[in-house]
């Protein structure tokens, strides 16, 4: 299929340079979990990428040498506008953003600040300097306690915390901007997203990180005493909650076609949700930690926190119908190996630093 890439101003790259070249991507939060993956997927496929990071939650280290890395905020208009010229940027995408939905809770204003109006600003910058496609980091928390399993794009939003309001706010800016003016966007509601890259070459790295395969393997390899089970009265099965978790590099992948749709028709947005269309409960997650790792994990019984929802599984028809996406690491054993290999690898890059 012969693509139609848009850049700078909106101008077809038909029209400017042969399709072959592929434009400059920017990817904010790109030191971070998801957006280091995303990095190295654009880069494995021959897409040019820079990335805007302030570092707070993201790593240098995550970042390849060969990708320009500006160390700044998005909201700083100034800075994405220099990036978006020297780069010429035809595309972004989006992850930079605060993510623990228990602190967005207790700190909702961060949340609001960090996930919607630096969110703003980002966009408006893009339509100003012409930046014609946009892919968002969303998240199935704008769902809230969906009353039906599974979840379809379709199935009201009405997020239970200001994570999720937050990210279906910027959503929301979206849809109008799109309608507004020459950009189109795709939101990608994440379900829970775990693992690491199948080379160990990036993963999950934050200190005190709520994931909760983060969390365990931490566990199964000595760096926690425990791993907290928060919940054992839900409406589920076990009593615990459950998840849809979807590999990282499946969902970097994602970001990719989902870039190439946007090229293909630029008349068209897209809100596709990205998860494996069947979840597995904490106790099951635990209980796979301990067989991958064969060690014995430490379960400590607690209450629920403020927030969480008892299940949250995706119904992936849209995407599978929209994308070629054919996920590779489908598999909780083989998310939870990928895991454990980063963790090993962790230590070892800090042990060194």
């Amino acid at each position: 299929m012969v693509l139609q890439p848009f850049f700078g101003k909106g101008v077809p790259m038909s029209e400017a340079t042969p399709q072959s070249v592929k434009p400059c991507v920017l990817v904010t939060g790109g030191a971070g979990y998801i957006g280091s993956h995303a990095v190295l997927a654009l880069k494995d496929a021959g897409w040019p990428v820079a990335v805007i990071d302030n570092l707070t939650t993201g790593f240098r280290f995550a970042i390849p040498d060969d990708v320009r890395l500006y160390e700044g905020d998005i909201e700083d208009v100034a800075l994405v506008a220099k990036i978006v010229a020297e780069q010429n940027i035809g595309a972004i995408m989006h992850f930079a953003g605060s993510i623990v939905v228990p602190e967005s809770v207790s700190d909702p204003l961060k949340y609001y600040h960090n996930n919607t109006v630096k969110s703003r600003a980002l966009i408006e910058t893009a339509v100003t300097a012409g930046v014609p496609h946009f892919i968002f980091s969303s998240t199935a928390a704008t769902y809230g306690t969906p009353e039906v399993s599974p979840v379809t794009e379709e199935t009201p939003r009405v997020p239970i915390n200001p994570y999720g309001w937050s990210k279906l706010m910027t959503e929301q800016m979206l849809g109008d901007t799109a309608a507004a003016h020459a950009m189109n966007y795709c939101a990608l509601r994440y379900f829970n997203v775990a693992g690491a890259d199948p080379r160990a070459r990036t993963g999950q790295s934050t200190d005190g990180a709520t994931h909760l395969i983060k969390v365990a393997v931490e566990a199964a390899l000595g760096k926690r005493e425990h791993v907290g089970v928060f919940g054992t009265d839900f409406d589920t099965p076990d009593g615990t909650g459950v998840r849809d978790y979807i590999h990282v590099s499946d969902l970097a992948a994602a970001h990719l076609l989902a870039l190439e749709a946007l090229m293909q028709q630029p008349d068209r947005s897209l809100t596709m949700n990205c998860g494996y269309g069947r979840g597995f409960s904490v106790l099951e997650v635990l209980d796979a930690v301990d067989r991958v790792t064969n060690m014995k994990i430490e379960r400590r019984f607690e209450g629920r926190r403020a927030g969480d929802s008892a299940s949250l599984v995706s119904d992936p028809s849209r995407i599978r119908a929209t994308l070629p996406w054919e996920p590779k690491h489908a598999d909780l054993d083989e998310i939870i190996a990928h895991a454990v290999a980063w963790e090993r690898k962790l230590t070892q890059i800090r042990g060194n630093g």
